[in-house]
């Protein structure tokens, strides 16, 4: 690979990669997620990550937990602070691997998290990963759509953004 190619272990330092965790398990990470946590400086996951993806890190990779949940002192990791934490480390050129629970554009924020960094001119690369809206039924043997059964698959969030001015669910349907 060269570094246009996007490997984190080549010559192209200060790059976030926004990096699907899969549904938990570390033997279902892509190969493009392992490459990528393998070459990255830096790891931040937060708790929607299985420990063992983050215990199999190399040793010289620095795991960051940016969890929202209250810290020693009470106060919490917010979506701001994972974004300049994301920056920080990527304009001291550092490999940087963004790890998200499933998908990053699945309910992950990734596509926030994107669009600030690609507001603040840093080099990104988001790399898919298996959702557990499909994983889920797929391990257990029911298939999300079937020619016979079900033609169509729907995604939804329990959590909309609190500042809109109305839900975009229409719970009718």
């Amino acid at each position: 690979m060269t570094p246009s190619d996007g490997d984190p272990t080549a010559a192209d330092t200060g790059k976030v990669y926004l990096v699907g965790a899969g549904p938990g398990d570390p033997d279902l990470l892509t190969v493009r997620a392992r490459r990528v946590l393998d070459g990255a400086d830096v790891v931040m996951y937060d708790s929607l990550v299985d420990e063992r993806v983050i215990d199999s890190l190399p040793e010289a990779t620095r795991p960051v937990d940016v969890g929202k949940k209250p810290g020693p002192d009470g106060e919490r990791t917010t979506q701001a602070d994972i974004e300049r934490t994301m920056v920080a480390h990527a304009r001291d050129g550092k490999t940087v691997a963004r790890l998200k629970g499933g998908d990053p554009g699945v309910f992950g924020r990734g596509g926030e998290e994107a669009e600030h960094l690609a507001a603040e001119d840093v080099p990104f690369e988001v790399v898919p990963g298996v959702t557990s809206a499909v994983a889920a039924p797929g391990v257990i043997g029911i298939p999300i759509t079937h020619r016979e059964h079900a033609s169509a698959v729907t995604v939804i969030t329990g959590h909309e953004d609190p500042t809109k001015d109305e839900s975009a669910l229409d719970w009718r349907a």
